[in-house]
């Protein structure tokens, strides 16, 4: 579906261009927002690099294990019967603290793990259980204590103070996350129901 949108963008400024007569400026803005495009990927590629080293670092020294401990009281309230001793639970667990540590793009491995065996721990195949609905959820609307992602951008479009939008990060994830929580569990009753 989004290749028709993106192809139907692309024709349509290249139309437009021709239309106004200012095709030059549709082209110069190809060629630059191309090379915008490749620094932009290379300016953020250190930035994931440093924190995704910082989390495979926490893992392997157990950071991550005893982060897992404190997560399961919120856990055993978000998810039934999940076995926390298998693999699903480590994934959803990884999962979080990615997402809390605001790295979204270290979080997906794990997130697809965790679906995956989630898969395998419920039995069930091409149907959304109530915990993979609820997991999916969590991954989407996580908390960020740290938004890497957004520090960076920010650090590199010259923002003297990059965290400084922290505490509204923080208050609009709290809420964001409370309330598709919230939907999540009355449509996963509401389905059992029927």
């Amino acid at each position: 579906m989004m290749k028709f949108v993106f192809g139907f963008m692309i024709i349509a400024a290249v139309f437009f261009g021709i239309a106004s007569g200012n095709i030059d400026g549709v082209s110069n803005a190809v060629l630059q927002e191309g090379v915008n495009a490749i620094e932009l990927s290379l300016y953020m590629l250190g930035g994931m690099c440093v924190w995704g080293g910082i989390l495979k670092i926490a893992e392997k020294a157990g950071i991550t294990k005893m982060l897992s401990v404190f997560f399961k009281p919120i856990a055993k309230l978000l998810f039934k019967d999940l076995d926390f001793n298998g693999k699903a639970y480590k994934a959803i667990s990884m999962n979080v603290i990615a997402n809390i540590l605001g790295l979204g793009n270290a979080a997906t491995p794990f997130g697809l793990e965790a679906m995956k065996e989630l898969e395998k721990e419920e039995k069930l195949s091409g149907i959304a259980s109530d915990n993979m609905v609820v997991f999916a959820v969590l991954n989407t609307a996580s908390i960020t204590l740290i938004p890497t992602t957004v520090a960076m951008l920010r650090l590199k479009h010259g923002s003297p103070y990059p965290l400084d939008v922290l505490p509204v990060i923080l208050l609009n994830s709290l809420i964001s996350l409370t309330v598709a929580i919230i939907l999540a569990k009355i449509i996963n009753s509401i389905r059992r129901k029927k």
